[in-house]
């Protein structure tokens, strides 16, 4: 252990936090908006959505590699070891939905915008996109669960 393992495991599980918090917040307010049918409400809560992935989600995406790697080290885990290696790929399994989730959000943004415009319904793209973005959520939120649990327990699933 080194001096500086108490401060990586801390922003690691601050990483961790924001990005389960954030995105159980994000889809709440999402499908809460969604649910209004206001264009204007939807175009607002989707802009803010928006922008809260990119200030705290994408930070975090980009913080808990680099933490988690640092500690590892820190600490003498080995990076091969089986629950690492599985947290890794899991995270990498919730990279490959959140990312069409962000771009996602962004077109439900734009689509309930120019809905909110023209004083029109949202058109039925908005609903296919969202139907994709709802159901995206719920492999990456068991994934993270995954990670989290791994990350807690470490069990020893052997090395890769």
């Amino acid at each position: 252990m080194t001096e500086w393992e108490p401060i990586l495991r801390y922003l690691h599980v601050i990483g961790s936090t924001v990005l389960l918090g954030t995105g159980a917040g994000i889809a709440f307010f999402m499908v809460m908006a969604q649910r209004t049918g206001d264009a204007a409400h939807i175009a607002k809560t989707a802009g803010t959505v928006v922008l809260a992935d990119f200030l705290f989600t994408a930070t975090a995406v980009v913080a808990q590699p680099v933490t988690g790697v640092l500690l590892a080290h820190a600490v003498g885990w080995e990076l091969t070891e089986g629950s690492i290696v599985l947290s890794l790929a899991l995270y990498v399994f919730t990279g490959a939905f959140w990312l069409p989730v962000v771009w996602i959000q962004a077109k439900l943004r734009d689509l309930a915008r120019a809905a909110a415009e023209a004083g029109a319904p949202l058109p039925p793209r908005f609903h296919r996109l969202y139907r994709i973005w709802f159901a995206c959520g719920f492999p990456a939120f068991l994934a993270v669960m995954a990670i989290f649990w791994l990350m807690l327990t470490k069990p020893d699933l052997g090395s890769l």
